[in-house]
């Protein structure tokens, strides 16, 4: 046998067991790499391996954002995006600043009013108050009552709407030893079955401070459209009539379309208005408590006036003017901090700025005094309508939104000043500017929230003017 002949097996032998482990190594490798790409793991301090993998702190914006994952920092795209609320179970569909702006009021579908303490805007957790409403009773809509302790919940089931007025009552203290706890707020008034069985869309508060009116908090809520059946045959009862049987059978559609006037502390229904339309959009109460406004099916704005007895008591709520120059409904409306002007979106794709502090005694009609076209499009060109509109505390800038988008325009000009795409996963449900500023940091700074159906609130910082605004 060639004695070359073992050596040459041999070499074979071991090159096959080299190359095995090459290529079993290799393909041990890329196994690996390919796991850690399907799960990327958190990138960790390579100093701190046993421990979890932290944040970085040298992430843009990181000090504004609080209770939230990186995939929601990630999503904070937005300059003005300064902090979100979580932690609710469900839709979020009504919010409410206290008088102060330190508090924010949140109603949710999960049943529950959230109270959340704003001590500084960027803070990376928020102490909040939770309030379980009463069984079967979803809330709707929030609004601050006499102080910062006093909130006034509409809610919905199937037998109707309610209020509930939540109060705090003042600790007790006895020689310099202060109550170790606060007491949790408990229902001071209720009512039931306020708007027979609609939903209360809108509920808007205010110190009425007009006239000879005595300061009370007063609370405007606003039930929904007639529901789709009785609306169906109403309908058709009117075309099938004659011209004037119609009016009798137009104003009979109107029920369910009510606004009531509300003391806030003691829950008197103070009066009763109705804009006798198929639909309401919703309805605000103008800051000092005197007018109140609706926008409805059509495109004609009706204003009431709240008359003040000289005891400082609600007298009556009066029909007073109608704002008119729309071609086409009214989708939204909001009040200047002054009480003299009123600002409306709508579909015939303009914003109006109306002058009502007029003589309407004398038949001085409301004045417009100014006309914006909504500057908003889809990406076919076509101008999108505005759902929601708030205006902030010092009245120079408006924040609009439309679905899940957010702007911001300068009163002035009606320019926008900023946009926000996408500002949350879902419909914003509502919008409400501070009215004071909040601490951010070492800074105040204006602050907006709004709500939506993606279970988040969130906190916004007002852009910057134009030196020319």
């Amino acid at each position: 046998m060639d004695p070359v002949l073992p050596i040459a097996v041999l070499s074979v032998l071991l090159g096959a067991v080299i190359a095995l482990a090459f290529f079993n190594s290799y393909f041990r490798n890329r196994r690996s790499e390919i796991r850690s790409i399907a799960n990327p793991e958190p990138v960790s301090d390579p100093k701190k391996n046993s421990k979890p993998a932290q944040p970085s702190s040298k992430k843009p914006h990181a000090k504004h954002h609080s209770q939230t994952s990186d995939k929601d920092h990630n999503k904070r795209h937005h300059p003005l995006d300064l902090n979100t609320l979580k932690g609710h179970g469900d839709a979020v569909s009504g919010i409410c600043f206290s008088s102060d702006g330190r508090n924010l009021a949140t109603a949710c579908a999960d049943g529950v009013v959230r109270v959340f303490k704003l001590d500084d805007a960027s803070s990376k957790s928020f102490k909040f108050l939770r309030i379980n409403l009463p069984a079967g009773g979803q809330p709707t809509a929030v609004a601050y009552s006499d102080d910062v302790s006093s909130i006034v919940v509409a809610t919905h089931n199937l037998s109707g709407s309610a209020l509930y007025m939540f109060g705090e009552e003042k600790p007790k203290t006895s020689e310099n030893k202060p109550q170790a706890k606060l007491p949790l707020p408990e229902i001071k008034w209720e009512h039931h079955k306020v708007h027979d069985k609609k939903a209360i869309l809108t509920l808007f508060g205010a110190t009425a401070t007009y006239g000879s009116a005595d300061g009370s908090t007063l609370i405007a809520s606003c039930s929904e459209v007639l529901d789709d059946l009785v609306m169906k045959r109403s309908k058709e009862n009117f075309k099938a009539s004659t011209p004037a049987k119609q009016v009798e059978l137009f104003i009979c559609c109107g029920r369910g379309t009510d606004i009531i006037l509300w003391h806030g502390k003691t829950g008197k229904n103070l009066g009763h208005v109705d804009t006798n339309q198929l639909k309401n959009t919703m309805a605000a109460i103008s800051p000092n408590g005197r007018f109140i406004a609706a926008a409805a099916f059509t495109a004609d704005v009706k204003v009431w006036e709240i008359v003040y007895a000289k005891d400082g008591s609600v007298k009556e709520v009066s029909r007073v003017m109608q704002l008119k120059g729309h071609k086409s409904a009214v989708t939204w409306l909001c009040f200047t901090p002054d009480s003299e002007q009123i600002i409306t979106a709508s579909k015939d794709d303009s914003i109006r700025l109306w002058n009502i502090n007029v003589r309407y005694h004398l038949d001085e009609d409301p004045k417009t005094l100014k006309v914006f076209p909504i500057p908003l499009h889809d990406s076919n060109g076509t101008t999108l309508h505005y759902d929601r509109l708030s205006i902030s505390p010092d009245g120079r800038i408006l924040a609009a939104t439309h679905g899940t988008t957010l702007q911001w325009l300068s009163v002035e000009t009606g320019k926008v000043l900023d946009t926000a795409e996408k500002a949350h996963d879902g419909d914003i449900t509502c919008i409400a500017w501070a009215p004071k500023t909040i601490p951010m940091g070492n800074e105040q700074v204006l602050v907006l929230a709004t709500s939506s159906v993606d279970k988040k609130v969130k906190l916004w910082a007002s852009p910057s003017l134009p030196s020319s605004s």
